[in-house]
């Protein structure tokens, strides 16, 4: 005869129920910056699971414009959820994650500046991301046929970007006043270093997209005519989801790249005054979005007289000063960078693989963009803007993850398998390029962007098969990396203080760091304040 004691059970699972909702309420009121980052940057992840589901579903319906798979009163909407979804769902949210869960750490604080500014901007940041969601798939995104859904989109789309707004706020304040002793902007870490600029940048640019929002909602609820109705709202928001601003939301993982480097090389970074202020150009892209235009280059014409001459020689200038600032700032970090290497004995990583590979997407999609505004190529309009916009986010996004795996052990405190992830790293390169590369050349073969219906000469549809194929692997890559992570901070291999050898303050900690980041204030005297403390002190 078996007795079983079910009060000591029911004791047990209620004291379980309470553990979890405890936890889950822990994590919903949490002000602690490395919660508050990590599920930034899981939520992105998460959402580029859909997003690149939706890109290589768009692409498999290019294929072949007889045969469809979506809805065709839909197309234009999931179009614009792509377009959306990478910026604002994704690359966005992955680096304000890092940089919340990291610059504190990086600049020796205890805390981030407005903690609960932060929470609530992340709060925002989901329910006006998932009304997004809600409002197109009830019909009511750009071109959609239900009127309160449109309002809605334009409406939560407004609410989405304060809260990455108020993200912002926490992360430039904190660079500005939570600085360990010593440490001046120019010893300021390069990944800090660029989420300050791109943290300016935001504040510059997406409060001028919420006013388009504002202007936009009052329009379509009482007029529909100034600002184009339902077909008009990404025309007036398209500055923010175009080239050069995009250039300003990837501006983490540029600093990312440049933060592997001296430790790839076990070196101090050469020049480092050149790579700050490289990084600083590219913030400049910052004041292309403020501009709410379109940067193009005409540049037809038979002849120049003097006055055509003064005209185009501006019209250059400013092309110039908006569009290959930028290009020259990730220049200078990609030139600067190898000299680190000289004599050195580097430790190629993971992270860093990602991270170059990254920073190589984003540089050819910068240069496409270049190329893209020059008027008289007849680029504009065709699917190779949609590869340059590909390149630039994907490309962020690899080096998201290497961010993600570099930095995991101090959040959570063990390391990801290696090996896994420099074939994630393969991969994941390979994805961006097959769903980038080919819209490029259709895109000379003048295939329309935003549409699935066109006729041109060439193998048109093997373009379309490729890029169909890349956005697949890239959901593949993700879906691995998610799959990697999950398994290895939770049962990897236990991290030590330090496993990769660095040079910087949120190594001087325990890993998982504590609550309070640190138990006493670094005073600093360099920008490597850890390889100081080192025997070799970088010169190995």
């Amino acid at each position: 005869m078996t007795t079983i004691d079910t009060a000591s059970h029911a004791a047990s699972s209620d004291a379980g129920v309470g553990r979890a909702l405890s936890t889950v309420a822990a994590w919903a009121t949490t002000s602690d910056h490395k919660r508050l980052g990590r599920l930034l940057i899981v939520m992105g992840l998460l959402a580029l699971l859909a997003i690149s589901l939706i890109g290589g579903l768009l692409g498999f319906e290019r294929i072949d414009a007889t045969s469809t798979v979506l809805n065709a009163n839909s197309i234009t909407q999931l179009f614009a959820l792509n377009r959306v979804g990478l910026a604002f769902f994704v690359v966005v949210p992955i680096m304000l994650g890092l940089a919340v869960a990291v610059v504190p750490l990086q600049l020796g604080a205890r805390s981030l500046a407005f903690p609960r500014t932060a929470s609530a901007g992340f709060w925002a940041w989901l329910f006006g991301m998932t009304l997004v969601i809600i409002s197109i798939a009830a019909n009511g995104g750009p071109g959609g046929g239900a009127p309160k859904f449109v309002a809605l989109f334009i409406a939560s789309y407004g609410v989405m970007l304060a809260g990455l707004v108020a993200i912002a706020v926490s992360v430039a304040t904190s660079v500005l006043t939570t600085r360990a002793p010593g440490m001046n902007m120019r010893r300021v870490p390069l990944f800090s270093w660029s989420a300050l600029v791109s943290a300016l940048g935001l504040l510059l640019v997406l409060p001028v997209a919420i006013g388009a929002v504002i202007y936009l909602y009052l329009s379509y609820r009482y007029n529909k005519v100034p600002f184009g109705g339902n077909t008009g709202v990404l025309q007036w928001l398209g500055f923010s989801l175009s080239q050069p601003t995009t250039f300003l939301y990837v501006l983490p993982a540029i600093g990312f790249a440049a933060e592997i480097i001296p430790v790839t090389a076990r070196r101090r970074m050469p020049m480092r005054t050149v790579v700050l202020a490289g990084l600083a150009l590219v913030g400049v892209a910052a004041l292309g979005g403020v501009t709410q235009s379109e940067q193009i280059l005409p540049w037809a014409g038979k002849g120049l007289n003097l006055d055509q001459f003064g005209t185009k020689f501006a019209d250059l200038l400013n092309y110039a000063f908006f569009m290959a600032l930028p290009v020259l700032g990730v220049l200078l970090v990609l030139l600067i960078g190898p000299l680190a290497f000289k004599g050195s004995r580097p430790k190629i990583t993971s992270p860093f693989l990602f991270g170059f590979f990254g920073l190589g997407m984003i540089l050819v999609g910068m240069l496409g963009a270049l190329v893209n505004g020059v008027t008289d190529l007849g680029l504009r309009g065709t699917v190779f803007e949609e590869g340059v916009y590909t390149y630039i986010c994907y490309g962020a996004v690899l080096a998201g993850m290497g961010a993600t795996a570099y930095w995991g052990p101090k959040l959570w405190g063990r390391r990801l398998p290696e090996n896994k992830l420099i074939g994630l790293a393969l991969l994941g390169t390979l994805a961006t390029v097959l769903s980038s590369l080919p819209y490029f050349i259709a895109g000379f073969a003048d295939q329309p962007a935003g549409s699935i219906t066109f006729d041109y000469s060439g193998p048109q549809n093997l373009w379309n098969v490729l890029v169909t194929v890349g956005h697949v692997a890239m959901l593949v890559t993700v879906f691995s990396f998610l799959g990697v992570a999950v398994g290895g901070f939770r049962r990897g291999q236990v991290a030590g203080d330090d496993p990769w050898d660095a040079q910087t303050l949120e190594w001087a900690t325990s890993s998982p760091a504590p609550v309070n980041n640190f138990a006493d204030v670094h005073s600093v005297t360099s920008a490597e304040p850890l390889l100081d403390l080192k025997p070799t002190g970088g010169n190995s």
